[in-house]
């Protein structure tokens, strides 16, 4: 336990550290804060994620083998982004229905997805960087600290909502938290997370862009609730089936 929360410490750490400096020098040269425009919050974000790879890279904190990736299990990570794509419009219909929460982090959300770089922060580095962090470091320690690992994916699930440090997204955080956990424990690699994470934060990115109206609810976007809630089915005949795939195809 130790471990988990020194490896959370370090990498809100690095978050705080790189925002400072980044912040600093962005004020010397442009006369404002970095946190007032979208090229500077992409510059420290896409920095935060490349120093806290590196960081847990050569600390070893995280360990990245080549084990299962050599079975070359393609269908399994299909299934995976499968899984991702079914999971969008069902999380969405959850959030809608769960008591509105402060989204303290809207309007820098707003800047970075509106930004054609905002991807490289968002659909590659995040993932990449979190996965590395939340399963490869966080949840191994926490998998070796307890005999029950549904106890060890809860606790890493937690720790990775709360590093968004954003009300709002703390419910999709968590639960999504909880399947990626439950993904590396069945593999014990950060592959199939990170493919998951990609395809979320991907069509995230697609959809916040093609409906940039943050209050836009499904009802609104299919015309009615009926179809909204026929959208809800249709994707959980998705999700469901690839759910069942991965439980099937996943060592362990």
């Amino acid at each position: 336990m130790k471990k988990a929360f020194f490896y959370i410490i370090m990498f809100l750490t690095i978050q705080w550290v790189v925002g400072m400096i980044v912040n600093s020098l962005w004020s010397m040269i442009s006369g404002k804060s970095a946190m007032e425009s979208a090229m500077g919050l992409i510059v420290t974000t896409v920095v935060s994620s490349i120093i806290t790879l590196a960081v847990f890279l050569m600390a070893k904190w995280s360990e990245v083998s080549r084990h299962w990736i050599r079975k070359r299990p393609w269908i399994t990570l299909t299934w995976c982004a499968v899984a991702a794509f079914g999971a969008i419009i069902p999380s969405l219909w959850f959030q809608e229905h769960m008591p509105e929460l402060p989204n303290i982090a809207e309007d820098s959300f707003d800047m970075i997805m509106k930004d054609r770089l905002g991807y490289l922060s968002i659909g590659l580095l995040a993932p990449l960087a979190e996965e590395l962090v939340f399963r490869g470091a966080i949840l191994r320690s926490l998998l070796q600290w307890t005999s029950r690992p549904w106890i060890a994916i809860a606790l890493s699930a937690l720790f990775f909502a709360a590093a968004h440090m954003n009300p709002a997204q703390l419910p999709h955080a968590f639960l999504i938290g909880l399947l990626l956990g439950w993904l590396y424990y069945r593999t014990n690699s950060i592959i199939p997370g990170m493919v998951y994470h990609w395809v979320n934060n991907s069509v995230a990115y697609v959809m916040y862009n093609l409906y940039p109206d943050p209050d836009l609810t499904l009802t609104q976007l299919f015309g009615s609730e009926r179809t909204a809630l026929m959208a809800v089915g249709c994707s959980l005949c998705i999700i469901l089936p690839a759910l069942f795939q991965l439980n099937t195809r996943l060592e362990k």
